[in-house]
């Protein structure tokens, strides 16, 4: 991420305390709502591995035999869970968009507000992540896997 700071040292652009600690409030705001969506991502999935273990136990019972609708069915479900995929790409992407929006907010905080005397302004910042995207599928067919 570039410079918010002019080669002088002063702020690119200046900005009142209280625009840069609303902003600052917003993003952590923004983060802690990510942050809840994965715990929601996390249960949902945790339910859907749930339900298809279960059916996928009722459908491998003896009685049932072999008949040929079933492992079509046993095929669809196995597919099913594979594609349970999405699980794992949201979590990255939400991991990846709150670092970014952390470290935000602290350099918006260190750039706004300034580093006190004896601080080395480097440390305790997270770092904004130099690649744009961890989940980089494009695209993805019905039934295809592409592990990355």
């Amino acid at each position: 991420m570039q410079s918010m700071h002019k080669p002088s040292g002063e702020p690119a652009v200046p900005m009142p305390v209280m625009v840069a600690a609303d902003l600052q409030d917003a993003l952590l705001v923004a983060m802690r709502d990510l942050q809840r969506l994965e715990g929601l991502l996390n249960h949902a999935t945790q339910n859907l591995l749930d339900r298809f273990d279960e059916t996928h136990g009722q459908l491998a019972g003896e009685a049932l035999g072999a008949l040929p609708e079933l492992d079509a069915a046993r095929s669809t479900l196995r597919l099913a869970v594979t594609e349970l995929q999405f699980h794992d790409m949201s979590s990255q992407l939400i991991a990846h968009i709150t670092k970014i929006l952390q470290g935000c907010a602290f350099q918006l905080a260190a750039a706004t507000m300034g580093v006190d005397e004896g601080e080395d302004d480097s440390l305790g910042l997270p770092a904004i992540p130099d690649r744009p995207n961890p989940v980089t599928q494009s695209e993805m067919d019905a039934g295809s896997v592409e592990l990355f």
